[in-house]
């Protein structure tokens, strides 16, 4: 019986394999002259990744990039908020083009690491990436920040990045530069009524381009937005008068109990909606280290939209939670449909449903999973099953307490469906007049009326 044919890729003679050998010693300088050797390997170390490939933490070097900066730095102070440790936060823009974040937290630490014995903590955090207080759950039940790489990434990309740390009734300080140390860790003295981090920094030219600065109106807005996601921190905004274009206030407070529901309102201000009331409604879950919040309300004169947040982080492309918030308005609806012998029930859809519907979610869980740094679409599975639950007893509830309410959002749901399946006839009817016109001889045409 003959061999397999893969044997034969041993079976080359010592005098072959000699040949190969050293054809291939004679062709290996080929490799250095084309330009790549072992030399052309890089290991990038400390923040220098960062500066080379910004956009893999912060999503490019445009506008909104930069952007990103503050909400990064403006997070840590939620989590503290959130986590019970800090009541107020303050944001100052001033006409320099530096902003710094304040806020009454409990400082970031700034003893010796135990890693680096050389290092303070804070210089840890500041300058490695991959390191923070929010791997577990021991220092925060639930935190927006997750890898450790936030503040870390604002500092190397900010010209200069100033950090002051009030703790323990001392006043620390230290100051870098592209991500680099510009001092030592400073002790600046005894202080009695302050505790708590403030960061002050600008970004960098280099990386944004001349003239880089932040628009007063966008910083502001992000700044009041996770005022309405936590109703236990006040927000204080501050900008140099100078640096205003629009009707953007230089002074303000924000401080919004009512959270999301107020957002809403706020929102949706001068538009007709479908029902007289919101269908908003806050459940804690997990004892207290977790909760559901949402607000929906349905426009009759304009497109709908969503807006959804994990730990105070905003989710413009949606995720596992919106999954949830959507299929509990379609199955809650769809059900009462059935309840009341409505027969078109059956065809509404959850586009129908969320087609006109202005909603805003916001939960928090504990170590959520997001696709990439910027954090744009929560990927948490289990959050599908938590939002949906919370949801949907407490729709089916608003439901059945409002009838009035209820009848009228299901009818206009079913003349959303209706609309949408006209479109679909209408669709099908036009692809088939194409299929027919596609289908004459190469020598027909259409007859046509020459005027």
């Amino acid at each position: 019986m003959a061999k397999p044919q893969s044997d034969d890729l041993f079976s080359h003679t010592e005098s072959e394999m000699s040949d190969k050998s050293s054809s291939r010693a004679r062709k290996a300088p080929e490799s250095t002259a084309s330009g790549y050797s072992e030399s052309h390997i890089e290991v990038l170390e400390g923040l220098e990744p960062v500066r080379r490939r910004p956009g893999m933490y912060i999503g490019g070097t445009d506008e909104k990039a930069m952007h990103h900066l503050f909400a990064e730095v403006i997070d840590n102070s939620m989590d503290e908020a959130v986590a019970g440790h800090a009541t107020w936060i303050e944001v100052e823009l001033t006409a320099d083009g530096y902003l710094s974040v304040s806020d009454n937290g409990r400082g970031i630490p700034v003893g010796p690491h135990p890693k680096f014995k050389n290092k303070s903590a804070l210089e840890v955090v500041m300058t490695v990436l991959h390191a923070g207080g929010k791997f577990d759950s021991k220092a925060y039940n639930t935190s927006g920040g997750l890898h450790g790489v936030g503040v870390s990434v604002v500092n190397a990309l900010s010209e200069i990045c100033e950090v002051q740390v009030a703790r323990e009734q001392q006043l620390y300080r230290m100051v870098f530069s592209r991500g680099e140390p510009q001092t030592k860790l400073e002790k600046l003295g005894s202080i009695m009524n302050r505790r708590g981090t403030k960061v002050r920094f600008k970004p960098d030219e280099k990386i944004f381009g001349k003239g880089c600065a932040f628009k007063p109106a966008r910083v502001m807005k992000m700044a009041r937005s996770k005022a309405y996601l936590f109703g236990g921190v006040k927000i204080v905004w501050k900008c140099d008068p100078e640096l205003i274009k629009d009707a953007t206030p230089a002074e303000a407070t924000f401080h919004f109990p009512g959270g999301l529901s107020d957002y809403l309102t706020s929102t949706i201000e001068g538009r007709t909606q479908v029902t007289k009331d919101l269908f908003s409604g806050r459940i804690e879950k997990d004892g207290g280290h977790g909760s559901v919040e949402w607000a929906v309300a349905w426009i009759s004169d304009e497109d709908g939209f969503s807006s959804s947040y994990c730990n105070t982080i905003p989710t413009p492309e949606g995720g596992t939670h919106e999954n949830g918030l959507r299929q509990a308005l379609y199955k809650g609806l769809r059900a009462y449909g059935e309840l009341v012998n409505n027969k078109k029930a059956q065809q509404i859809t959850s586009e129908d449903v969320m087609s006109t519907a202005a909603s805003m979610l916001s939960i928090f869980i504990r170590e959520p999973e997001f696709q990439g740094q910027t954090k744009d679409k929560l990927a948490t599975q289990e959050a599908t099953r938590i939002v949906e639950t919370a949801v949907r007893d407490a729709f089916d509830h608003w439901l059945a307490d409002s009838p009035q309410q209820a009848n009228k959002l299901l009818e206009w749901t079913v003349e959303q469906s209706e609309e949408r399946l006209k479109r679909r006839r209408e669709k099908e009817v036009g692809r088939q007049s194409a299929t027919r016109k596609l289908r004459l001889p190469g020598k027909l045409a259409d007859c046509s009326i020459q005027q």
